[in-house]
């Protein structure tokens, strides 16, 4: 009997020891049963072949990461797989959970997330340990605008990290600046603007000074960019056409191979508009490389006359904001001393006028005629007395006494070979006309040999002597022969 009772009291103790765990138990059954689960949009995604409850590694390298529609994450309950799975924020950033419900996690970092989720948990849970892991972060929406060849809104995808820290790795202003085109060529790099977004107002303006980056390759400017996130760059006051040299050839200017409509007038052969695209624009399905050039649009609009000044260029370029410069351009220290900067690089609506001479020496037309901006050929129209009258091709700046040559010379016996007549179509649409005498002794020059401009006629008329006999051949044509000689006594003054 007492032993019996030792025996029943020793069960009443551990059933009364055990009760507590089994009312716990059959509480957490209550509370699982009783709680709002999520709805089928909102199950947990588990990736195939993936443990549950693994915690896949791609923690941000950057504690500053905001959460917001489109991320995907991981949220693990510590040794509760069911309450743990992959997860995608919806628009507004709200998930409903296991035992938890409603949350919203819009706007919160990877640290404030953990925290609110662990604060939730806690009020279902014993000392719950929750962590969330964002696992694919979803595109930066930035706004890109001033001087860039393509402002707008665009989404930036993060990519994940390497080395170390596989995290995820935020693009960068040069990222951006080359999904919009590329800057202009009238971009002030040194003051660029990161602007941040309205749920960031503590975060201040950046300026960047991208020259630096250009010039030394120096990163310690911070160049990354946050959801929200607007880029301004603004116009330079003075355009430079080095420094202008410098950027076209930077990672986040404008393509080579994207074309620019430009405008090119005054003493080139065919005036108008053009599109210029990189590399020899004279032959595009050979094209070499480069950036599209002034002298390559002069190359399109046929090359410079022999009247153009080389050394008083005027590239006429308009900012995005509206403004206007004039940026001087002397091909003359190009061809003298090879300064490239000279052939300055383009941009789209950009306006070139080619201004005339008011003298030219000789010796600097003949270097001018085999620059690459000028043309290959121009025509000339040789008639008259010579052997081979016609058309003749011949140089740019070639001079009249060569154009002769080159349509066989003087017929010796027709040619009036002290003159010649030269006619020439102006610009202004009139026509001039005017003797030139002849002496092949003379070296280039306006008086006795001029150098021709395309299109010009070189009339060389007859002597004296084979004018009266071709007028007495033409005379004696008629049937009656003695009609016809009465007539050469007239022309003779013999009979009155």
């Amino acid at each position: 009997m007492d032993s019996w009772d030792m025996s029943s009291t020793d069960t009443q103790k551990t059933l009364s020891q055990k009760t507590p765990i089994v009312a716990g138990l059959t509480l957490l059954a209550l509370m699982v049963t009783n709680s709002a689960m999520p709805s089928q949009a909102q199950l947990p995604i588990l990736p195939e072949n993936q443990p549950v409850g693994t915690t896949i590694s791609l923690t941000p390298p950057i504690s500053d990461y905001t959460l917001g529609g489109g991320d995907r994450i991981y949220v693990e309950v510590f040794k509760l797989p069911d309450l743990s799975g992959d997860y995608q924020l919806p628009p507004d950033g709200a998930l409903t959970l296991p035992l938890i419900g409603y949350v919203s996690l819009q706007g919160l970092t990877l640290t404030e997330a953990n925290q609110l989720l662990s604060n939730r948990y806690a009020q279902v849970l014993k000392r719950p340990t929750v962590t969330v892991t964002l696992t694919a972060p979803r595109p930066l929406n930035v706004v890109i605008a001033g001087e860039v060849n393509r402002p707008g809104s665009y989404l930036l995808d993060l990519e994940s990290g390497v080395g170390n820290q596989p995290g995820v790795q935020y693009p960068t202003l040069p990222q951006a600046l080359e999904q919009a085109g590329g800057v202009t060529l009238a971009a002030n790099i040194r003051r660029v603007q990161i602007r941040p977004s309205s749920n960031r107002q503590s975060a201040p303006v950046r300026t960047i000074n991208l020259w630096e980056l250009v010039q030394t390759g120096n990163e310690r400017q911070n160049l990354t960019l946050r959801d929200g996130d607007t880029i301004f760059v603004p116009s330079l006051t003075t355009i430079n056409l080095t420094e202008a040299y410098q950027i076209a050839t930077s990672s986040f200017a404008i393509k080579p191979e994207e074309p620019r409509n430009v405008t090119i007038v005054g003493e080139v052969t065919r005036p108008g508009t053009y599109v210029v695209i990189g590399g020899n624009t004279t032959d595009s399905p050979f094209r070499t490389g480069g950036s599209p050039s002034l002298t390559q649009a002069i190359q399109l609009a046929g090359g410079i006359k022999p009247t153009a000044d080389i050394r008083q260029i005027r590239l006429r370029r308009t900012t995005k904001a509206g403004a206007e410069y004039e940026i001087p351009v002397n091909l003359w220290q190009l061809l003298q001393q090879g300064d490239f900067t000279q052939d300055a690089i383009l941009q789209d609506r950009d306006t070139i006028i080619v201004p005339t001479a008011t003298d030219i020496s000789p010796a600097e037309a003949t270097e001018l005629a085999t620059a690459t901006f000028s043309p290959e050929i121009i025509q000339v129209s040789v008639v008259g007395e010579v052997i081979e009258p016609g058309v003749v091709e011949v140089p740019p700046n070639t001079p009249l006494n060569q154009a002769l040559l080159a349509a066989g010379g003087f017929d010796q016996k027709r040619a009036h070979k002290h003159s010649v007549e030269l006619i020439r179509l102006n610009p202004d649409g009139t026509v001039s006309k005017r003797t030139i005498p002849i002496d092949f002794a003379q070296g280039i020059n306006e008086q006795s040999n001029p150098r021709l401009q395309s299109n010009d006629i070189i009339v060389v008329n007859r002597s004296g002597t084979v004018r009266v006999t071709d007028t007495i051949g033409t005379i004696l044509e008629p049937i009656n022969p003695v009609v016809g000689i009465l007539r050469i006594f007239e022309l003779l003054g013999i009979l009155q």
